[in-house]
């Protein structure tokens, strides 16, 4: 049996989680299709796949464009196996941030049009090396506001990886 974990990543963390995916699968028995959806225009072969999981971090209120377009262009074979939506956000780090995080999904649904067996938020990281000035100062007043956290630090990820490892083995059943 195959999965097929299709994703999307803007500063490499969202890739990072979808290989800890494709292992964690491995590990359970299956074979696994890992793909990147910028790779990707339009249609991909789901022959003898029998689960998805597709994943993409928010950055700006929403998923990268591939991502959606992936989704969108391959809603049909996708609806036709089970499903599980990882999206992964500094938002979703945050008990304060998670409501939030739970509508940039639901707005990707409506763009799309696909509507998954299972979802989840994800805790995603910061990469502060990766930001200019502006960026870096609306994660410190904005997004980090009140938190003991300095984007001067460094890169620091939010990912509970064991909970992430319960998700898709449950996923996986």
């Amino acid at each position: 049996m195959t999965v097929l974990i299709a994703f999307a990543t803007v500063e490499g963390h969202t890739a990072k989680i979808a290989r800890f995916i494709c292992n964690v699968a491995k590990n359970a028995g299956f074979k696994t299709n890992l793909i990147n959806t910028d790779d990707f225009s339009g249609h991909v072969s789901l022959d003898g796949v029998v689960k998805v999981v597709l994943l993409a971090p928010v950055h700006e209120r929403r998923h990268p464009e591939s991502f959606e377009a992936f989704v969108t262009s391959n809603r049909d074979a996708l609806t036709k196996r089970k499903s599980l939506v990882l999206s992964v956000g500094l938002k979703a780090s945050f008990a304060s941030g998670r409501e939030e995080a739970r509508d940039y999904l639901n707005e990707m649904f409506m763009r799309t049009g696909f509507e998954p067996n299972a979802t989840a938020l994800i805790a995603g990281a910061v990469r502060p090396e990766n930001y200019g000035y502006f960026e870096r100062e609306v994660l410190k007043h904005v997004v980090l506001l009140g938190r003991k956290i300095d984007p001067q630090d460094g890169a620091r990820e939010f990912t509970d990886w064991d909970e992430l490892t319960s998700i898709v083995i449950d996923f996986l059943g």
